[in-house]
């Protein structure tokens, strides 16, 4: 019952939310998870959060996979270069990239036009939510195309059917996140010539530990928040879109889903797979027909 078991995968900026979600279904897949990221139990980057790889290899460890922590800064070239030269040192191959990276510092300037928004904020957030993306890939797609059947997903936050139609209410993470769309597109392209996948993912409303803080409730008691945000009653836990990934590196088909947008709860029931309190929330379709339309907070038929 380990479908993955003999995989290698890279986690990029698996410190926390989804980026440890999914690390730890993959390593209960039976993968062996490097997991890098800034914050370690010696250092923190800028988000100044207690999560770090450290901790994230260990759940991957006591999930049943090998959890190794490697700090690395994505926005460093050399650094990526090192991670992937010492994976292929130690593993021989590269099966699975996870492009999660993200790391701001606080909140996008919601609500602000490009002009009265902070430039310098904007462009740090360009960097590292886009050039982070694009030089792991640089450096980790010669490995992961020696083996085929290789996946890539790139992480992004609402499907490309949603984000075409709604501004995200902020230019910076707007355009954000449309690169990374794009840049799951352009690498599905070129990746197919050799027998791999790209695929662009999308958790639905996460419950990441700066979530969870900031409604002031845990993930045992996350049901209490819905008394002041009724809408987050279709919320999903991080380990949800873990097992949305840790299914689709299962899949023998996965080439299905080459350049395909999608979300975790599509592919739960797809995949048929379940969050931790066996519910299937599926946030983008409650988003566009309840949420969105100002109808009152309910998620029956939604998870």
């Amino acid at each position: 019952m380990k479908p993955l078991a003999g995989k290698v995968a890279l986690v990029a900026g698996g410190s926390r939310a989804a980026g440890r979600g999914i690390a730890v279904q993959l390593g209960a897949a039976g993968a062996t998870v490097y997991v890098t990221g800034r914050t370690t139990r010696t250092s923190r980057s800028e988000m100044n959060r207690p999560e770090t790889i450290e901790d994230t290899a260990e759940l991957v460890d006591q999930a049943g996979g090998r959890g190794i922590a490697v700090p690395v800064d994505h926005l460093d070239p050399a650094q990526v270069k090192d991670l992937i030269d010492r994976i292929e040192r130690e593993q021989g191959a590269l099966h699975i990239l996870v492009n999660d990276i993200w790391g701001q510092f606080g909140e996008p300037e919601w609500d602000k036009t490009v002009w009265e928004s902070d430039l310098e904020g904007g462009l740090r957030l360009f960097r590292l939510g886009v050039d982070t993306h694009v030089i792991t890939s640089h450096f980790a797609l010669p490995l992961l195309i020696k083996s085929p059947g290789g996946l890539v997903v790139e992480m992004t936050d609402g499907t490309n059917e949603y984000n075409a139609d709604n501004y995200r209410v902020s230019f910076f993470y707007d355009v954000a996140k449309g690169a990374v769309s794009r840049m799951a597109f352009a690498l599905a392209h070129e990746l197919d010539k050799h027998e791999a996948t790209a695929v662009l993912l999308s958790p639905g409303w996460l419950r990441s530990e700066a979530m969870l803080e900031g409604f002031g409730v845990t993930e045992e008691t996350w049901r209490d928040a819905t008394e002041r945000i009724p809408h987050f009653a279709i919320s999903e836990s991080p380990s949800y879109v873990g097992r949305a990934v840790a299914a689709l590196a299962a899949d023998p088909d996965v080439r299905r889903w080459n350049g395909k947008s999608t979300s975790s709860g599509e592919l739960a029931r797809i995949y048929n797979f379940t969050d931790l309190d066996g519910s299937q929330p599926d946030a983008w379709r409650y988003i566009v027909e309840v949420q969105d339309p100002g109808k009152p907070a309910d998620t029956t038929g939604y998870r």
